[in-house]
């Protein structure tokens, strides 16, 4: 939308500071067009794990673009589509042998949605369609992926025009309920899967998705092993499928190339990924399974689901090529190292910046939640807007990062803590000076000392 003063974003709300315009990227770096450089601390949305510029993908990009750019998966195969099957198999491994490439992780949240009942239908099990997952949780933008996505108040706004689907408790246990320990809280959230499966009805329950690291909703959650092995035990007691939501974990951005392989013992029927399999050079996902799920689907006609962009051959180029960089320079395992050596930075903050309440996380999937007070746990004020204005002192500092508040602050609050996999120890002191520094200025202009409750009453007024 054009107005006098210029190109506006639709996602920016009115009277809000325009953003800087990037004008190039260069390995852990963007620059605005002013010449300004920010370290992407986030990977922009958890995306460029390869960081910016990276030589071997834009060679693959030209290539595959004078090769040939598109060809409709309903008419055509292509040699990068077959090539990325492979080589995603070989890296997932055990039975997952099979993928089916979409556009976005809403696109294959939706896919791996339709799978789950195609799969049911062809099974004789037409009764099957609920979906369980956990609150919080975020799987999506699109109608489908709202349904099961659990934030009240992001879906709010669309709730008359969605399907309500049942939720399940995540074991947040930063915040665990009073009277409860965390491994009291973890065994009541495994508890309560198999209770709302009997509840809903067994011969009615579909698949549960959980991320198993956690996305922005519940900053990087990462559970005990027990809790996804007593999840898996259920899914397999009852007949429901277990798909995890690796559009943000998957492709090395956990420490392994799927955090899936961290649980041996729990593995899930379906994987659904994204974000870091084009690492922002290209919108490409995937939803990952095993070919005897599939035959059973191709028993019945076929997968009857499909967009244009399917298995569209420029993606699965770059996918290949980001793949090939993940694998021969090592990255995953590099890191898994970075994030161990970023947790043990942030963590040593806390004395510092008391508001610091948390810090969790797998490789380099790590988030920060920020407090008004360690003791009790409390978020800031939402009038308040601390977050955004904490966000606003990194990016003067030049620091770039994303943030969430889940639920209207009712689970809290946290920076995604998730720089490129090509982050070097450096860069990893510069990423937490730069934010050490961010919130320091908060601080200052809210002149906490620290007794926060009267001080935030007397800013908001």
């Amino acid at each position: 939308m054009r107005t006098g003063l210029g190109v506006q974003h639709f996602i920016s709300p009115m009277n809000s500071r325009p953003f800087p315009r990037a004008a190039k990227g260069e390995g852990v770096y963007i620059f605005d067009d002013n010449g300004k450089r920010y370290l992407d601390g986030s990977s922009g949305a958890v995306v460029s794990s390869l960081g910016h510029g990276n030589r071997r993908v834009g060679e693959a990009i030209k290539r595959q673009v004078d090769a040939i750019s598109f060809a409709y998966a309903r008419s055509w195969e292509n040699r990068p589509d077959e090539a990325l099957v492979e080589m995603l198999g070989e890296r997932c491994g055990g039975a997952f042998d099979s993928a089916f490439f979409l556009n976005g992780g809403s696109d294959a949240i939706e896919a791996a949605m339709k799978f789950a009942r195609q799969l049911a239908m062809a099974r004789g099990e037409a009764g099957r369609w609920k979906i369980i997952s956990r609150l919080p949780s975020y799987h999506g933008a699109t109608f489908g992926a709202l349904t099961i996505t659990g934030d009240p108040v992001f879906s709010s706004m669309f709730e008359p025009m969605i399907v309500k689907m049942p939720k399940v408790p995540a074991p947040m246990v930063y915040r665990t309920p009073a009277g409860m320990t965390p491994d009291e809280y973890v065994d009541y959230c495994a508890d309560a899967l198999e209770e709302k499966i009997i509840a809903e009805g067994p011969e009615s329950v579909l698949a549960f998705f959980l991320e198993p690291v956690g996305g922005t909703s519940s900053g990087a959650l990462v559970s005990p092993g027990r809790y996804y092995q007593r999840v898996r035990e259920i899914c397999s007691r009852y007949g429901v499928l277990l798909i995890f939501d690796e559009v943000m974990s998957g492709v090395g951005r956990s420490g392994k190339f799927l955090a899936a392989h961290y649980w041996p013992n729990a593995q899930p029927d379906l994987v659904v990924l994204g974000k870091g399999l084009g690492a922002g050079y290209s919108p490409i996902s995937a939803i990952v399974t095993s070919s005897a799920l599939v035959n059973e689907i191709r028993s019945m006609g076929g997968f009857a689901h499909g967009h244009t962009y399917v298995a569209n051959p420029l993606g699965c180029a770059i996918g290949c090529a980001v793949l090939e960089e993940l694998t021969e320079r090592n990255l995953i395992a590099h890191g898994a190292e970075m994030g161990r050596y970023l947790m043990e930075r942030l963590n040593a903050l806390k004395s510092r910046h008391p508001m610091i309440g948390d810090v969790r996380g797998a490789g380099l999937q790590i988030a920060v939640e920020i407090v008004a007070d360690p003791a009790t746990k409390e978020a800031f004020p939402g009038e308040l807007q601390a977050m955004e204005r904490i966000k606003e002192h990194a990016m003067s500092a030049g620091l770039n990062l994303l943030y969430r508040r889940t639920g209207g602050g009712g689970f809290g609050e946290w920076f995604m803590i998730c720089p490129p996999l090509i982050i070097q120890k450096h860069e990893v002191d510069e990423l937490v000076s730069l934010f050490s520094e961010a919130l320091t200025a908060f601080e200052r202009a809210l002149g906490v000392g620290y007794e926060p409750s009267s001080r935030m009453k007397e800013e908001i007024r």
